[in-house]
């Protein structure tokens, strides 16, 4: 193997890429890689991944699943720690009526 080449063109990816975190789809490897998985990685990454052939650059529409399966898992993330934050306060009847009395009634 031609080091010089190999790096070469892993420079050459990196200059081609658009963003700065290309999503990539994982292909299977003898060493146990699981194929199809997409992740978002730094360029200098994504480009030594697929040279080595242990991805390929994900399509525009792949890109945009990805992203979208991504704000859904934060959103969800964030209502669940929304909902441990929730603060609950028991209070009687008679405390109630108390609160109650205490504000000023609405003008009309």
């Amino acid at each position: 193997m031609d080091v010089r080449l190999y790096y070469q063109k892993i420079r050459e990816l990196e200059r081609n890429f658009k963003g700065t975190f290309p999503v990539v789809i994982s292909q299977e490897t003898a060493d146990g890689g699981t194929a199809g998985v997409k992740t978002e990685v730094p360029v200098h990454l994504a480009a030594r991944m697929i040279v080595d052939g242990r991805a390929v650059l994900a399509g525009e529409k792949e890109t945009k699943e990805f992203v979208d399966q991504k704000m859904a898992a934060k959103k969800a993330a964030d209502q669940l720690q929304a909902s441990k934050r929730m603060n609950v306060t028991v209070m009687s009847d008679s405390d109630l009526q108390v609160l109650k009395d205490l504000q000023p009634s609405p003008k009309k």
